[in-house]
């Protein structure tokens, strides 16, 4: 999957003030990509754009060379498509949970994607065991700690096999057992030579994830680096 923004311009709707401003990235497969930078420096106005939340004032998105915006999303064949292939973590995972049972959480995608039973069932038991939620399955997903909703929300997004992942501040809120484990699982990802893009924080997980580290600062890239 090759994502690209070519002169990306956003603005506040109530302010008018300048959320993204002139922002061009091109992000290719097989690599992992951080965004950094302060609070306001327009990370998440970026990643509602890459999830086709929001259509930028000016400038495009391109998914394979196909322009990607709500409006467009509302046709089935190509909403379907792209949430297929594009997988996302939010900051807040809670806001992705929603079925009575861990197990069910898993499988609800995938029924999405009209999958046979029989592979629904097997990407499920593979998943819980993959992220340590056998023992979870027929829990309530809302009376899980922190980092067991993380570990089933990527579970969730992983299981229905996406091209790319976007992930906001993916170890935020988590313990240090969390933390670490999230950060190891991100390095397996990117053995895998899954398209990942990380908004964070964090200094450590990027230097120790990132192919490539993309600064922002009042909605500008600042800074395109590769870590040495």
């Amino acid at each position: 999957m090759l994502i690209e923004l070519r002169n990306i311009n956003f603005s506040y709707k109530d302010s008018g003030e300048k959320a993204l401003e002139d922002v061009s990235l091109t992000l290719t497969p097989g690599n992992c990509y951080t965004i950094e930078g302060p609070n306001g420096c327009g990370k998440s106005t970026l990643f509602r754009i890459m999830m086709g939340l929001e259509k930028p004032e000016s400038g495009i998105y391109r998914v394979d060379g196909e322009e990607i915006t709500p409006q467009k999303l509302k046709k089935e064949s190509l909403r379907q498509n792209f949430y297929r292939r594009m997988g996302f973590l939010f900051q807040n995972c809670e806001i992705q949970l929603f079925t009575q049972t861990v197990e069910d959480e898993i499988a609800f995608g995938l029924e999405q994607l009209r999958l046979p039973e029989s592979e629904i069932h097997a990407r499920v038991e593979h998943y819980l065991e993959r992220f340590q939620l056998q023992n979870l399955r027929n829990r309530a997903p809302f009376h899980l700690s922190g980092g067991e909703k993380k570990r089933l929300a990527l579970a969730a997004v992983l299981a229905m096999e996406p091209e790319a992942i976007l992930m906001d501040e993916p170890i935020s809120g988590l313990d240090e057992e969390g933390q670490r484990w999230v950060s190891e699982f991100l390095l397996e990802m990117k053995a895998e030579g899954r398209l990942m893009v990380i908004a964070t924080h964090n200094r450590a997980l990027a230097q120790s994830v990132a192919d490539v580290r993309i600064t922002m600062q009042h909605g500008r890239v600042q800074l395109i680096e590769k870590p040495q």
